[in-house]
């Protein structure tokens, strides 16, 4: 059989890669059409995937509309040539690429609020999967599964830390670290949404700089790090998930880095616009289990933050968490291979129809994020 996997970025390469090889190594033939953006590239050399660049695009929130039209002039002729029986992708473009190429689009994606991205996606898309926490009603082909997009390749079946990690950083044994990831707001789901302010940034730096070492992740690359004691995160974007695994503290105001750092088991408080009464669901679901804490009070992200590196409990405590929650979420690779070699059809393990509410089977936390809570 022939696939066809849209990677538009970093996530989409993590998301996808374990399936690829996967299904290369089972005799199919695969194609990925990936786009330049960030460290996209960068990753998808690093796991030797058969990949084929349609375009770039940048971090403005003006660049990916700038680019759609020759995207598309560069994919159509791609996909009809490739001939796939089933694509994959998160968004328009595979759902598109379905319709050019007549293959079923399988779409793959965790974000409530890009409405735009749904709406033009919805009539080419043969099957939605979601997180069992996403809760939005995507129609008549919406199914979910018991996990997040990230335990397509940090489920415990299909993730272990890297033990060199700390050399790498040119970190000591016994050397505590701060991880700060901060978001450009560039894409087009992030129109009006913000994160931290640069003065909030350097406060941050300073604060957690009294207590660890402090790398810094600044995906806009406006922070200006020379007056400021921290460190650049500059070792190669596939060791990320190593990093955040071996931090004792993650502070950050993107998303998926924030559920990344949760499902290994790392204290992590995420902070932008998006957090209230309308967060997606991903995001509600991890702090009822105790593994993100989710705040728009920046006094409370430094008073968080600075608790966690003052009391080595919370650490173990949120590790142990993770481990009770982790391991009853499905491997996703798993349902991604399954619903490929099914030529797109949905009637595997793992899959099941979308209904609302099946976030909410365990009561809020209520407790401190100390060792008592667990």
């Amino acid at each position: 059989m022939r696939f066809v996997f849209f990677t538009n970025t970093p996530a989409h390469v993590h998301l996808y890669k374990h399936a690829v090889d996967r299904l290369e190594r089972g005799g199919h033939d695969v194609l990925v059409l990936g786009r330049d953006y960030g460290c996209t590239v960068a990753l998808l050399d690093r796991y030797d995937l058969p990949y084929r660049l349609y375009g770039s695009c940048g971090t403005t929130k003006g660049s990916l509309f700038r680019n759609l039209p020759r995207h598309y002039a560069r994919i159509a002729p791609a996909v009809r040539s490739f001939d796939p029986d089933v694509i994959f992708g998160v968004g328009a473009y595979a759902a598109h690429a379905g319709l050019v190429g007549r293959a079923p689009a399988v779409l793959i994606l965790d974000s409530e609020p890009t409405s735009l991205d749904h709406a033009v996606s919805r009539p080419f898309a043969a099957a939605f999967l979601t997180p069992h926490a996403f809760g939005k009603d995507l129609g008549e082909n919406h199914y979910q599964f018991r996990g997040f997009c990230e335990t397509a390749y940090l489920h415990p079946d299909a993730y272990r830390p890297n033990p060199a990690i700390r050399e790498d950083l040119g970190l000591a044994d016994d050397e505590a670290f701060v991880l700060l990831r901060f978001n450009a707001f560039g894409s087009h789901h992030d129109v009006g949404q913000s994160g931290f302010t640069p003065d909030q940034r350097r406060q941050l730096v300073e604060t957690f700089a009294d207590h660890a070492t402090v790398f810094v992740s600044d995906e806009g690359g406006t922070l200006d790090l020379d007056s400021l004691p921290a460190r650049e995160f500059d070792i190669h974007p596939a060791l990320l998930h190593d990093a955040l695994s071996a931090a004792r503290l993650v502070v950050t105001d993107t998303q998926t880095v924030c559920t990344e750092a949760a499902l290994l088991g790392t204290p992590v408080v995420r902070s932008n616009s998006f957090v209230g009464d309308e967060d997606m669901g991903n995001f509600t679901e991890l702090e009822r289990r105790g593994l993100v804490v989710n705040t728009p009070d920046f006094e409370e992200v430094v008073s968080t933050g600075v608790g966690v590196l003052l009391d080595d409990s919370i650490g173990d405590a949120w590790r142990r968490r993770r481990d009770e929650y982790v391991g009853g979420l499905v491997d996703l690779t798993e349902v991604i291979v399954a619903v490929a070699e099914a030529g797109g059809e949905t009637a595997v393990p793992g899959l099941e129809r979308w209904r609302r509410g099946t976030e909410r089977a365990t009561p809020d936390r209520s407790t401190p994020l100390t060792d008592k809570s667990t």
